[in-house]
Formats: C-alpha cells, structure tokens, sequence
C-alpha cells in the first residue's frame, strides 16, 4: 500500500453506491478465509488505536471495476474506515495511477488490504478483456454480451465488470432467459418443437436462444420464432452459411 496522495477534483465518490446483500456475503466469505480466527500479525504488531492512510494503485493500464466491492471490504471489517476513490468503475486507468484512497483505523486497513485488492484485480481484469473484445470489433455491427456463464458466486460482479468494459448485459442464470441447448432439443424432439413448447408456456415473457451449430438448424430456429441464435463451436465458415441463411429469414433472429 502506498502513501496517501493529494485529493484531486472531480473524484468518483458519486459512483461509490452501496453493494447488495448478495456481495456483502460474498465479501464476508472472502473475509473469513483470509483472516479466519484472526490476523495475528495486525493484532500483535499494530496498537489498538492506531490510524494508517493509503492508496491502493494500478499495477499496468487497464480499466476499473469493482471499487465500491473493494470499499465494502474495508467498511466490513470496521465502519470507521473512511474511503474516497479516485477512479469509478469503467474509467480507463494507467500503471501508478491512483484508484481508492483510504484512511482509519490501522488493523482493519491491514486486514481488509489483501482481500479488497483480489476483488479489484479480478474485477479489473474482466472489464478490461471486454474492453479489448469491444474495441478489436468497433465499427462491425457486432456487440460483446457479457453473461452469466463466469465464476460461480460472482456472476452478478463478473458481469458487471463486462458492462464496465462496454459489453453488453446479457443471461444471468436459468431465469432470466431461455436457452435451448442440444439436450433440451433433443428430448423435445425437434428445434422447432422445443421452441413451441416454450412459447406456449412462456408467460413469463422471456427471451428465447437457441443454441444451433449449423444453418439448417438456424434456419428452423428461426422460423419457429427464436429470439436469439447461439452459434455452438462453429468456425468462420459456417457463420457465413448461417448469415446467409438468416438473410432470407422473416423476422431475422440476431445471431
């Protein structure tokens, strides 16, 4: 941790919101493997009393996510922390460059430091993959989802951070969208019968995807109504087929 820097203006305190139950409990769990039945090494070395000021910075170039997750580790562990970041999630940050800046009570900074770090690194580097994926494509018409398909436990976060770096908010879990995958069509016995079994049902008014992995089965997708086509495993080539094929569909699921 280095030392406390000058506040400069226009700080990210405003995009410092509070965290939800689900990552305080996840931010808890974190907590106690790390620290377990205590961090001897703070509370033999560091008096009660004490107060220590710090920054944590970026270690290369890259963009920001998950400062308020890092500032609830610090506030978990005792209120009387006080924490002003410099940088908000999304902002595109430069080896050195200041991102949190803390200050309070010493054992508590010391304790939270290493946890608060893993969650900002992490984090971090999943907004700034998405950010490459979005700019390698800028300028195709093509759109990066950033989805639910991550580390169990941090789906919400991961994807978050994928918004951070420009991707676009896409599936969670199993409830928010419908995707139909090859076993599911399997046992439906058709794609077409799979999609009108879940259009029937569908009273939820979820989005439908189904997973294809070449252009008749994207053909049949789309005329049994798909919201979405997922192409599974499928190289240049058959992209281009199916392309083509989606070309004479009406309505034209996106691919």
């Amino acid at each position: 941790m280095s030392p406390p820097t000058r506040p400069v203006e226009g700080a990210a305190e405003a995009r410092l919101l509070a965290v939800d139950d689900a990552t305080l409990r996840l931010v808890d769990l974190a907590l106690a493997e790390d620290i377990g039945p205590g961090d001897w090494t703070s509370r033999w070395t560091v008096p009660p009393r004490a107060r220590l000021e710090g920054t944590l910075v970026a270690g290369e170039r890259g963009v920001v996510a998950g400062v308020a997750v890092a500032a609830a580790v610090f506030r978990r562990l005792n209120p009387r922390v006080e924490v002003e970041p410099r940088h908000g999630d999304g902002d595109d940050v430069r080896a050195g460059d200041v991102v949190l800046c803390v200050s309070g009570p010493a054992r508590a900074i010391l304790s939270g430091e290493r946890t608060a770090l893993d969650f900002l690194r992490r984090l971090s580097g999943v907004a700034t993959l998405a950010r490459r994926y979005v700019e390698a494509l800028a300028g195709t018409g093509a759109a990066v989802l950033g989805g639910g398909n991550g580390t169990p436990g941090w789906r919400l976060l991961e994807s978050a951070a994928c918004r951070a770096g420009g991707a676009r908010a896409h599936r969670l879990g199993l409830y928010d969208v419908v995707r139909l995958r090859a076993p599911h069509i399997a046992l439906a016995g058709s794609v077409a019968e799979a999609v009108h079994r879940v259009r029937d049902q569908n009273s939820r008014g979820l989005s439908v995807e189904v997973e294809v992995s070449d252009e008749g089965g994207a053909a049949e997708a789309a005329s049994a109504g798909a919201d979405t086509l997922l192409l599974a495993s499928a190289n240049p080539d058959v992209v281009r087929a199916v392309g083509r094929a989606l070309q004479r569909a009406r309505p034209r699921p996106p691919m």
